[in-house]
């Protein structure tokens, strides 16, 4: 089958792989209909989490069930599936308390308990290297999904793959950041990045009742991206001073709710790179100091941008004296799920109007270097096998 294959740093490549085959009963075999490219998936791309041996990317798809082994009871030979990013057992003690992502499960060469940089990971993921299972990933034309009965969530024919295909990632996890907000109405709601998760977190904030919603990026057309899709009110940081931007328009106070949605990817000058290779840190925690510097006191800050390594000046004085709350992680897909289907389906929310590239997946190294290059005005890429 054909798959897009990471093979080193800014090394993407459409090869001929093996077709995956059932090997636990409890396996499902998933033909791909559409599968699209996550800001996670960058970095890999760009070298920020390693991965050393060639590996079959993305953890973002769906499609028609082509085999279950004799275990899996919910799945048949023919239904069209969803299938959350978390790779989980459903029976361990996290996945009993609805925190999938953290399965004891499903990575057993590398979980534990600390959450160490290369050591005692979380749960796996798939196509998100070998530290999170060394699973083989959805962009491609077929995948093996593990314990076929807890992830995969079944999509009715009248919706559209491009529908409801955001459910196994990027819209759960925007509505993961604002759920951690405990946003219960008349909030103003900053969020950092207004990539695919900044723009899906923006959308849910307004449907729990946020009185602002405030999108921060520095490329246009994200921005106007945000304005279109979101209704927020757009700030351009490369034009104007973000955080007294934000406190002119909250009375001084700054925002109640900070969302991070850009992680350690951040735009940085040159001398913050510096600074980043003699501490050997990986990226920057640039947004993130944003957050804590435009949330008002006693505020929260809510993180779904990923980080990936210590960041020696961490301004814990800074969370201490301003009260602030914070809470970060991996979305628990399958705990959502169900609500946020019933979103899609009811037309409550629509997700669809964020793409702007659909492509075949033998253009899977051109989709990777305009989505990671901010060409073409690419917000999010779906590609079809």
């Amino acid at each position: 089958m054909k798959a897009a294959v990471f093979h080193k740093i800014k090394d993407i490549r459409v090869d001929n792989v093996e077709d995956p085959r059932i090997q636990d009963p409890r396996d499902a075999i998933i033909k791909v209909t559409s599968t699209a490219i996550c800001g996670s998936d960058l970095h890999i791309y760009n070298g920020m989490i390693p991965q050393p041996e060639n590996m079959v990317i993305g953890h973002e798809f769906m499609g028609i069930v082509a085999e279950v082994g004799p275990a899996v009871k919910k799945l048949k030979v023919g239904d069209r599936v969803v299938v959350p990013f978390p790779i989980s057992c459903g029976t361990c003690f996290f996945c009993q308390h609805g925190h999938f992502p953290h399965c004891e499960n499903s990575n057993p060469d590398h979980y534990g308990p600390e959450g160490g940089l290369v050591t005692g990971k979380g749960g796996a993921l798939y196509g998100y290297t070998d530290l999170y299972g060394g699973y083989a990933g959805g962009q491609a034309e077929y995948v093996r999904v593990p314990f076929a009965d807890v992830g995969p969530y079944k999509v009715a024919d009248h919706l559209t793959d491009e529908q409801v295909l955001f459910l196994t990632d990027i819209f759960p996890t925007g509505y993961s950041a604002v759920h951690w907000a405990e946003i219960k109405g008349g909030e103003t709601v900053a969020v950092f990045g207004c990539g695919p998760v900044g723009l899906m977190a923006q959308k849910v904030a307004w449907l729990r009742g946020a009185k602002r919603v405030i999108g921060i990026d520095k490329e246009e057309y994200r921005l106007e991206m945000a304005r279109r899709s979101a209704g927020s009110e757009t700030i351009n940081f490369k034009n104007v001073d973000v955080v007294e931007t934000i406190r002119e328009m909250t009375e001084g106070r700054g925002a109640d709710v900070c969302i991070d949605a850009v992680g350690m990817e951040a735009d940085r000058s040159l001398l913050d790179r510096a600074a980043s290779v003699v501490r050997m840190e990986k990226g920057t925690m640039n947004a993130l100091q944003m957050c804590f510097d435009a949330v008002r006191r006693t505020g929260i800050v809510s993180v779904v941008g990923v980080y990936g390594s210590p960041y020696n000046n961490f301004p814990l004085y800074q969370l201490f004296d301003k009260g602030i709350t914070l809470k970060m992680g991996q979305a628990p897909v399958q705990k959502f799920i169900d609500e946020l289907y019933q979103w899609v389906d009811s037309g409550k929310i629509k997700l669809d109007d964020i793409i702007t590239h659909t492509l075949p997946l033998d253009q899977a190294t051109h989709a990777y270097e305009i989505f990671c290059n901010k060409q073409d005005d690419c917000v999010k890429v779906v590609l079809k096998p």
